[in-house]
């Protein structure tokens, strides 16, 4: 029988910088409805800013392992 396959580590870390890049986008969503409808609670739209923030960074992490440096 066939071995499962693994999937290739720079291949984990793209899906993984894909999830994350939705989760950020979901957020910015979720801000922007809870700004809209005016009743947001101040202190949930800040921790959403927050969490997007965090998510922001992995984003970045994630894309400097994912794209070589290159010495022009």
């Amino acid at each position: 029988m066939n071995a499962p396959s693994e999937m290739d580590p720079l291949e984990v870390k793209r899906v993984k910088l894909r999830v994350l890049v939705r989760e950020h986008r979901d957020l910015d969503d979720a801000i922007r409805a809870l700004e809209e409808t005016g009743t947001a609670d101040p202190f949930t739209v800040r921790r959403l800013k927050k969490q997007k923030l965090v998510l922001k960074d992995r984003i970045a992490v994630l894309e400097d392992e994912i794209t070589p440096d290159i010495i022009a």
